[in-house]
This record gives structure tokens, sequence and C-alpha cells, in this order.
């Protein structure tokens, strides 16, 4: 009986159940990292699995994030260069890669930029600022029907340019719109790739943007997204993340932006584009995508659920070895050497399979 005894305090030992979850949560955040998919913990490992919906900002996520400007339409021939010089003077100290598009076109031909004083950003809308005393905004769609400087004429230059997928940005003065500029960003040849991807992993997709609803839809059918949406305030995407989640989905948050940030943080898991993303949204985020590389994400799903699998065939095997061997040394056929195959050898066990992680292409 002692003898027994000791037999089933070997295998009564927990180490293999107790190391079955660490080994293979830290196997898979290292592969994750080899990926250059950077994640805080094993939560957000875990919850990977679980996603019903992905939504993605567009510039710099979906698009390649630099912009340039197509189009320079001033609404008065009088305004002219000095329309150019005003907007170029506010989308400097911007550092949105629409107003930035605005502001190489004006450098490339040589425009010197005008003092901005009281400079304000307007999120999911624009900027505004005095030059010469004078209150000068430059942005988008939104912006100029929230100054109440829309009119029918207005209303078809811009949805002319919108339908062309190009983002419009105006510049108003208190008494009128000066200028429309539009922009068109090409979309990565990696985001049609993984769209793909995460439709056949049963991942649905939504896009969410500031910019009007004309050029979302245009740049969601390019790439294959299955809803877009235009338009969009901080709050307004913090509204949509929350509507997927009322039904019990697990969304994901794709953004690299200060727009994005508060999505990001409600998402169940926000991914930050970690060499475009603002400092704000690399820290919000769970995951940071680190060569802003949007096929990472289904390599971050498949991640996941083969963590998973590791995992319960760890917890399985700890479980189902010490069980056998237990029901052995119960029958009286147990053995020292039995016990110790229990303890030490699933314990192995589980951190060589845990380690096939690191070893295994996403």
């Amino acid at each position: 009986w002692i003898y027994r005894a000791l037999v089933l305090l070997v295998i009564a030992c927990p180490c293999a159940l107790v190391i079955s979850t660490p080994v293979t949560i830290v196997s898979g955040l290292s592969a994750a990292a080899r990926l250059g998919i950077l994640i805080k913990g094993g939560v957000f490992l875990e919850l990977g699995r679980k996603l019903s919906w992905v939504a993605l900002d567009k510039t710099g996520t979906i698009t390649h994030g630099k912009p340039q400007q197509t189009d320079y339409l001033p609404i008065a021939e009088a305004d002219g260069t000095d329309a150019r010089l005003l907007a170029a003077s506010l989308a400097a100290r911007s550092d949105h890669p629409v107003s930035r598009a605005v502001a190489n076109a004006a450098e490339e031909d040589g425009l010197a930029l005008g003092v901005v004083e009281d400079l304000a950003a307007l999120p999911g809308r624009g900027v505004s600022g005095r030059i010469d005393g004078v209150l000068y905004h430059l942005g988008n769609h939104r912006l100029v029907e929230e100054l109440g400087l829309c009119s029918p004429a207005l209303e078809e230059r811009l949805d002319a340019l919108e339908r062309q997928g190009k983002t419009v940005i105006a510049l108003c003065d208190p008494q009128r719109v000066r200028a429309l500029f539009a922009v068109a960003d090409g979309v990565k040849d990696s985001s049609r790739e993984a769209i793909r991807e995460l439709h056949a992993l049963d991942v649905k997709t939504l896009m969410l943007t500031g910019d009007n609803p004309h050029t979302a839809a245009a740049i969601a059918a390019q790439v294959g997204i299955d809803a877009a949406r235009g338009n969009l305030l901080p709050e307004d995407k913090l509204r949509e993340v929350e509507a997927r989640q009322a039904d019990g989905s697990r969304v994901g948050m794709v953004g690299d932006g200060i727009n994005d940030a508060p999505a990001l943080a409600r998402a169940d898991i926000g991914f930050a584009m970690g060499a475009a993303g603002t400092d704000t949204a690399i820290e919000t985020a769970g995951v940071a995508l680190m060569d802003d590389d949007l096929r990472k994400l289904p390599q971050f799903v498949r991640l996941s659920r083969t963590t998973h699998a590791i995992l319960v065939q760890n917890i399985t095997l700890a479980l189902g070895i010490k069980a056998v061997f237990l029901a052995l040394t119960l029958a009286g056929e147990g053995t020292l050497w039995m016990a110790v195959f229990a303890d030490m050898g699933a314990s192995l066990l589980v951190v060589f399979n845990g380690l096939r992680l690191l070893r295994k292409r996403f």
C-alpha cells in the first residue's frame, strides 16, 4: 500500500496541466512576433479565433496613406493661386494624409505659406485657423454642410469628384467656399488579398471612414469589403462597432489615426498599423501590425485558432495520460516508472506540442 500510495502521489502531480496553458500561449505570442504581429497579451490571442467582424479605416489602412492631389477647382476665377496658398498654409500644419497631399502639391509649385494663428483640429472634419485675421476652414463635405455653405451647384461638383473615388476637401471663409481640392490614394495590393483571406475564414468586413460615402463605396468595391460607412466622426465609428457587438459578435477594429482611437479601444481587439500609425492608435490597440500589411490579419486569426487547438490538445494530453495511469494503479498494475512517465513524460509532451507553433506557417 505504501508503494501504491507513492505511485499515486507522483501521478497526481499537476505539472503537465499547470504548464500546458502558459507554454502554448507564450509559443503563440512568440510565433506572432516572428510574423511582425505584436500582441499585448494572451487574452487578445485567445479572442482572435472568435472574431466575426473586422472593421477597417480607409486611409493608411486599406490604401497606401500617401494620397496625391489630382484636382484643384477654384469656385471663383479671382481666387486663383490665393486660395491654394491659404489651403496649403492650413494643410501644412495638419498631419492627416489628405492635408499633406494639398500641402505637398503647393510646395512642388513653389508657393510660400502664410502664417496661421488659432489653428484648431476638427476631428473627422478638417482644420481651421486665422490667416491675416480671417477665419478659414479646410475640410470635408461634412464640414461644408455644418458651416451652411452648400449649394446645389457645389453639391453637383462635389458628387462628380466623389463618384470617381476621390476625396474632396474645401477651403471656406465665413461667407463662401473658395476652392475645392480632390486627392486620390491608391489601394494596397495586399488589402485585396487580406480581405479575400478573411472572408475564407468566415470573418465579415466593414469599412469605417470619415471620407464621403461615394468614395467609401468605390474603395470598398475595389477590395471586396462587405459593407462601407462614410462621413463618420470618431464617435460614429465607435457606435458602428458597438452596434455589431450588441448581437454578441466579436469585433476587431483596424486603424492608424487619432480618429480611430475610440473604436480601437471599444472593439474586442484593436489592431494598429504599427509603422504608419499614430502613438495614440498604437497605445490604444491590443495588437500592432508592424509593417502595415493587412495580410497579417488573417495570419493572426489562423494563429489564434491553431493556438487554441494546441491548447486543447495539451490539456487533453495532460489529463488523459494521468487518467490512464491512475486507473492502472488503482487496478494494481501501476509501477513507479509509469508514475514518472505520467508526470515528467506528460510535461515534456505538452511542452514539445506547444513549441510546434514556432515551426508552423500561417
